[in-house]
């Protein structure tokens, strides 16, 4: 599978360069649905519409004696947008929004770690959408980690991040107060 692929190849990458003897690998537990990626948008300044992704994979690796020697890497399948309405997720997955038949996957790669103390961190990064990549940061909070019931080891993050549509070439134009989605992650991780 080509995401599979892609996300062991950048994975590997990521961890040897990861520079750091005592950070351990995880991959994200997306098999066992402990981790989510959602959004909310503003519906003309009126509501909120939410969502989420269903399909994503990736991993990290983590050290807590040394925070910023941690990586991260996720794709995103962009056809997987569920927002429990089916005529919308149809519309999302157009031209207009997501264009999947062009951009199937999203994917995000961080390039620094900034340790903010007290298990919070500033994740740096490239994020690919709709094929332009842009630089973003994800304000992250170390959930916890340890063992858990069948014998492995976790660890779990949260995280939000915003983006302007039109800086990712989202045509449609849902005006004033829909420019900017939110985005909101909690990933738990399976240690290898």
């Amino acid at each position: 599978m080509k995401l599979k692929k892609w996300v062991t190849g950048v994975v590997s990458a990521a961890l040897l360069t990861a520079g750091s003897a005592h950070s351990a690998d995880y991959v994200i537990d997306t098999e066992g649905a402990h981790a989510f990626i959602q959004f909310k948008i503003s519906h003309l300044g009126y509501s909120w519409l939410y969502g989420r992704f269903n399909k994503f994979e990736g991993g990290f690796s983590y050290d807590e004696a040394n925070p910023t020697a941690s990586k991260i890497s996720v794709s995103i399948d962009t056809a997987s947008v569920d927002s429990n309405h089916a005529e919308r997720d149809k519309h999302l997955r157009s031209k207009d929004f997501l264009e999947v038949g062009k951009y199937p996957e999203a994917t995000f790669v961080s390039t620094r770690i900034e340790d903010k103390g007290d298990g919070k961190a500033a994740v740096h990064g490239d994020f690919t959408f709709r094929g332009v990549t842009k630089p973003i940061v994800i304000d992250a909070t170390h959930t916890g980690g340890g063992k858990d019931p069948w014998g492995g080891y976790r660890n779990g993050f949260s995280g939000t991040t915003s983006f302007k549509l039109k800086d990712y070439g989202v045509p449609k134009n849902l005006g004033p107060a829909s420019e900017e989605v939110e985005i909101f992650l909690s990933i738990e991780g399976i240690k290898k």
